[in-house]
């Protein structure tokens, strides 16, 4: 971990995340989606669980008493929620579970539409895998392509970006990504990212996990979740004004 990240993570721990106030929000979800209350029941390796404490966590909030079991389970998710409802934490909780830090390899890819977002998810998945030794980098592009390439060169558990900066990266290899995090992913497709969305899944491996979130769910978002997943568990989170 560089010393910025490692910087941002202590004082990470510092914080205390609010408990989430139910009063305004709705749910509806899969019929077999079980709500686990605690993260010490979702069946996670102590160095995550610490990992999750430490960053300030008490209790999971709705998406991820419902979401962060399916991902771990490998099933492939549709999960609507709007900024702010955990939804970060909720794939990356996910994602550090499902990988192997002993393997150094590329296992999980998260793209999303703006370089910000890519670092943020990045720092969150440092600073809840603090005790794992995980990997992850984020790929953004700019004037440092050599530290990517140095980066993805090294190996990487877990590697953040937008679709157009990962499309180039040829470095990347993909051959051991068993998860596709699609994050925000109708402003990825508002952004014009289909086409490299859709070439980067064609380099994938045809049994990787995807997980899609996304504040709303128009045609072109249901007509990616169609080409993509294979009976998708669904979680909607929707917040509404009292």
């Amino acid at each position: 971990m560089t010393t910025s990240l490692a910087a941002e993570t202590v004082a990470s721990r510092k914080r205390r995340i609010e408990v989430e106030d139910l009063s305004n929000v709705e749910f509806e979800t899969s019929e077999d989606i079980e709500v686990i209350q605690s993260f010490d029941r979702m069946g996670l390796n102590s160095d995550l669980l610490r990992g999750i404490y430490s960053y300030g966590f008490e209790k999971p909030s709705a998406i991820q008493q419902r979401a962060i079991k399916q991902v771990v389970k490998g099933r492939d998710i549709i999960a609507q929620a709007q900024s702010g409802t955990g939804k970060t934490a909720t794939f990356s909780i996910g994602v550090l579970q499902s990988i192997d830090v002993q393997t150094r390899e590329t296992q999980a890819l998260i793209l999303g539409p703006t370089r910000e977002l890519a670092v943020q998810i990045q720092k969150v998945i440092l600073a809840l895998g603090d005790y794992m030794n995980v990997q992850c980098h984020a790929c953004i592009g700019g004037t440092n392509v050599g530290e990517d390439i140095r980066k993805l060169d090294y190996g990487q558990h877990i590697v953040a970006g937008t679709p157009g900066h990962m499309i180039r990266r040829r470095n990347l290899r993909t051959r051991s990504i068993r998860m596709l995090v699609l994050d925000e992913a109708d402003e990825m497709l508002t952004k014009g990212f289909k086409e490299q969305i859709y070439d980067i899944y064609r380099y994938l491996p045809p049994n990787a996990q995807v997980v899609l979130l996304s504040a709303t769910l128009p045609h072109d978002v249901l007509e990616m979740t169609s080409k993509f997943m294979t009976e998708p568990a669904r979680v909607l989170v929707k917040r509404f004004l009292q």
